[in-house]
């Protein structure tokens, strides 16, 4: 029973040292953990927690006083410790008190397999080692180690919080960095309520891709979601039911009051994008831009995610900033003068870049720049001097505005991509009769209207069947990616194929479940899988084909966007072959019109247009009335078409001009300056430099009874069938498919990625460390000397802090071991024989029939054990508070230094840094040792002197 003042223990957070339970009401109970500041309600059939008692001959604090337990008594329902004359209550006991019933399973005889306590003791050592890492919460995450990607993720993710631009270029994963950003947030404690704000046509993209990559679960929220929950609780706000929500404008446009409980429910991250579509002048804001104005505004942490910033013009660039920071970017008018300046700037950088003399007037422009500092002035003189460049440019980096705030990458200056090979396939007009020539133009109409009407389409006499099979046929040892407009395509196009042709074909739709999507994923990435992929449009979003690289367009869509993600399913970073994109179209009809459009009017068969989206803007209406009329055999087609793509083209040539002038240079230099820019490629480089991690894993499972079966190709099957436990999470649709290899993973999506940090290994490793399983062993160790026994104890040293301050990267519960022998001295050279670990699986040994011997060594050899970690538990308390010192010094310095030249550093962002360094430099030293397992090993003779 629950009775309020009574001390209890979470097992599944023992750093929150003693909980006080507060109101126990119904099926429920409240605990106070007062050290850590945090209140947990509970269900008191399913509480993770254990009562802490302590037992005669135990050391008990409290009140400024501290004794050995002689005698423990109830009053009330509530233990009243007394020894060496005093007494204490146990609601007056300290919040940190060494609790362990290890040494009472010990002593009792309850002791479990020597394995068992083996791989607690490693899983600890893991635990730390991982949880100290900058790429904890992302190890297990289904991501190409991408360096520019990397970068921003560890930039961001290191903000104090972040509030970010993340503006790469099309194709470069702005997705993904926003993606690990948010995961950094989630495991290091920075975030706990996310907001994934976006247009309704990428909502689905964005869940698969949260879940898939990066092991979020997020829920997608609507109207008739917010309904059933509201049922439940009238009087609640239905956001506040997930921590992690995805939700789109469109349904938050059509409902005030939905819009409100959005604003109410309170979050800690938002993450936008396409946010190039919110709307603001100076004069007024669009709906959509003063909902995110309003939440950004509430929210501590912002990424905004956009196309590259110059299509949007200055005004529009300075719309996003300005959500980002109120009060940095206030005024218009400042930022377009103050952008005229980097501007010049960024091509004074590139010429110190490339080595070039400045002019007199960008050496008059950096005297201005540099005036005050005279170090800089003098370099001036000599500017082309290499060392003198390096130190001018970084300075200039420096300085920059909008460096802090915003991350571009380009697609020319990344490298790796792949080239576009367009191949065209033209069918004879001739072929098709003219019920064929009205269903096609059918088809295009539907095709270019958003969102697609359902319409019926019947291949099997279409003329494109016959040169798809001529085009598989022709490379025979290829993987072909169709993509095409929609459901109906997909099954008619199945349908067509089954009678006219043996290959091997998979579909991959939305009208499919997700366990079903993915065989057919891996059927197609099989070696000996599926040729052909037939993919709808919304069913490829998000996934990774670069396995294949050929595309056949049997369609095309009116936004050029949506084009280049068709194409960006094979045109990635690590794609080791040029890309053929085939296009299939009958000359003169709708499809060839606008084929023709991107190819002779933005080029976007063969590059990727930064500017595609402004020219369907301007060009698309006319585009669509001529595809329709040139397809109706219009006498005046030819003409006006050659018109409009020239005018297309000269419109591109004329932006991409302007883009590539106004390229800020700066910007793209200012991420190489940071502190953390490689910090994320370094963890990931140490964690798969270690060849021991995956038999740990195996074996953890193993423990649950989960057996893993070699598949071939790194990977490998884990069957439940035999498993204990249905709180280890992963399992609920049965065995589970995985793998340890990250090229694997990220060729077969449907693989989960086993790492430390994965939620089924996570679970795995916590209800291991979070029960007694493996806190007591006994080992007959045939090595030791004779009559010899030993006390090994593990400590845990555990901070007890507020995880916003993310103190595991410093000092994360770690282990620390020590030996006792019989008289009370340390054997720290001891560990156990390799055939004493193998003996112990077959030695059955009643080490309850030793109770008594155990009972008179077991509590003085823990006592010295215990005084032991305590001293070096101190020396590595020590060594977290310097480095944290280092750090956050260093971080300190960097900004201040940064701030008296640029004005995007706020006071704000210093002020949390120091905030956080002075709560963390009160928090480390106070962190204790909690035991938290033992081993009593002996020589084989000791039990017989017994």
């Amino acid at each position: 029973m629950f009775v309020p003042g009574q001390r209890w223990i979470s097992t599944a957070e023992p750093e929150l040292g003693l909980g006080t339970v507060l109101r126990v009401e119904g099926r429920g109970v409240q605990v106070l953990f007062a050290k850590a500041g945090v209140l947990r309600p509970y269900a008191i059939d399913s509480a993770p927690l254990v009562r802490a008692e302590f037992r005669p001959g135990q050391r008990v604090a409290g009140k400024g006083i501290a004794f050995l337990v002689e005698r423990v008594e109830v009053r009330e329902d509530l233990l009243v410790y007394r020894g060496e004359g005093r007494e204490l209550e146990e609601g007056q006991l300290d919040d940190e008190q060494s609790v362990s019933q290890a040494d009472d399973r010990l002593i009792g005889g309850r002791t479990d397999p020597v394995s068992h306590f083996e791989l607690r003791l490693e899983g600890l050592k893991r635990r730390a080692e991982a949880r100290r890492s900058p790429a904890w919460g992302l190890g297990a995450s289904r991501i190409g180690l991408v360096p520019h990607q990397l970068r921003v993720a560890g930039i961001a993710s290191s903000r104090r919080p972040p509030r970010v631009l993340l503006a790469d270029e099309v194709g470069l994963g702005k997705t993904i960095e926003a993606g690990m950003i948010i995961a950094r947030q989630l495991a290091t404690g920075r975030a706990g309520r996310v907001l994934v704000l976006l247009p309704d046509t990428l909502v689905y993209q964005w869940f698969v891709e949260l879940l898939r990559r990066f092991n979020l679960s997020f829920a997608i929220y609507d109207e008739e979601r917010c309904e059933a929950l509201e049922q439940a609780d009238p009087a609640g706000n239905p956001f506040e039911d997930e921590q992690l929500v995805i939700a789109d404008f469109t349904f938050l446009e059509q409902s005030p009051r939905r819009s409100q409980q959005l604003l109410d429910a309170g979050w800690d991250l938002l993450v936008v994008d396409e946010a190039h579509h919110l709307a603001w002048s100076p004069e007024a804001a669009s709906p959509r831009y003063t909902l995110v104005d309003q939440l950004a505004a509430a929210t501590p942490g912002v990424i905004l995610l956009t196309a590259t910033p110059e299509q949007l013009g200055r005004s529009g660039h300075f719309a996003r900033l300005r959500l980002l920071d109120p009060q940095r970017y206030h005024d218009l008018d400042v930022y377009l003068s103050e952008s005229e300046t980097f501007h010049s700037l960024s091509k004074i950088a590139d010429r110190l870049l490339g080595n070039q003399p400045l002019d007199d007037a960008q050496l008059a422009a950096l005297k201005h720049a540099f005036a005050g500092d005279n170090a800089l002035l003098a370099r001036l003189a000599d500017a082309i001097k290499p060392e003198n460049a390096r130190e001018i440019l970084a300075a200039l980096i420096d300085r920059h505005g909008t460096g802090r705030a915003m991350f571009r990458n380009r697609r020319a200056s990344i490298g790796g991509f792949p080239k576009r090979v367009p191949v065209w396939h033209l069918i004879d007009k001739d072929t098709l009769s003219d019920d064929g020539r009205q269903a096609l133009l059918a088809e295009f109409h539907a095709d270019i209207q958003q969102p697609a009407p359902a319409i019926e389409v019947d291949y099997s006499n279409d003329p494109r069947i016959d040169t798809l099979i001529t085009l598989l046929e022709a490379h025979p040892q290829d993987k072909f990616l169709l993509i095409c407009r929609s459901q109906a395509k997909v099954l008619a196009l199945e349908e067509a194929l089954r009678t006219r042709s043996g290959v091997g074909v998979a579909r991959f739709h939305e009208g499919l479940g997700i366990v079903q999507r993915d065989r057919n994923a891996a059927y197609f990435a099989q070696p000996d899988g599926a040729r052909l992929l037939l993919c709808s449009e919304i069913g490829s979003e998000g996934r990774n084909f670069q396995f294949a690289h050929r595309l056949v367009l049997w369609d095309l869509p009116l936004d050029p966007d949506l084009l280049e993600q068709r194409i960006g399913r094979l045109d990635r970073i690590g794609q080791k072959h040029d890309i053929s994109i085939h296009v299939l179209a009958v000359e003169d009809s709708a499809q060839h019109v606008l084929a023709r459009w991107y190819d002779e009017g933005i080029d976007a068969f063969r590059v990727s247009p930064a500017d595609g989206r402004e020219l369907l803007r301007r060009f698309g209406e006319a585009l669509a009335r001529l595809a329709d009329e040139h397809a109706r055999g219009d006498d005046n087609r030819d003409q006006e078409l050659d018109v409009l793509l020239a005018e297309t083209r000269g419109a591109h040539e004329e932006m991409a001009a302007l883009i590539r002038d106004g390229r800020d240079h700066l910007l793209e230099l200012a991420a190489s300056r940071d502190l953390h820019a490689d910090e994320l490629q370094q963890a990931f480089t140490r964690e798969d430099q270690d060849p021991s991690r995956d038999a740990f894993i195996q074996g953890l499972l193993e423990r649950f009874g989960i057996h893993a079966e070699e598949l071939g190709g790194n990977v490998l099957l884990l069957d439940p069938q035999y498993l204990s436990t249905d709180a280890l999470p992963g399992f609920a649709e049965g065995p589970q498919a995985v793998t340890f290899s990250r090229e694997v993973a990220l060729a077969r999506e449907e693989l989960p990625l086993l790492r430390l940090d994965h939620p089924m290994v996570m679970g795995a490793l916590d209800l291991t460390l979070s029960n007694e399983q493996g806190n007591a062993a006994f080992l007959v160790d045939d090595a030791l000397p004779p009559r010899s026994a030993l006390l090994q104890a593990v400590f845990l040293i555990e901070c007890v802090a507020d995880r916003k301050l993310d103190a595991e990267r410093f000092l994360p519960p770690q282990p620390v071991v020590v030996t006792i022998d019989t008289r009370l001295a340390e054997r720290a050279d001891f560990r156990p024989s390799d055939i004493g670990l193998r003996k112990a699986a077959d030695r059955t040994i009643e080490v309850a029939r030793y109770r008594k011997f155990l009972g008179k060594l077991v509590p003085p050899m823990l006592e010295k054990a215990e005084a032991i970690a305590g001293e070096r538990a101190r020396v590595d308390i020590d060594e977290a508070v310097a480095m944290a010192t280092d750090v956050l010094d260093a971080e300190l310095a960097r900004l201040l230094a940064l701030r008296a030249v640029n004005p995007a550093i706020s006071e704000a962002e210093i002020a949390t840094i120091a905030d956080e360094r002075t709560a963390l430099l009160k928090a480390l030293p106070e962190a204790r040792v909690r035991l938290d397992a033992v081993r009593f090993v002996v020589s084989p003779d000791f039990l017989t002197l017994r």
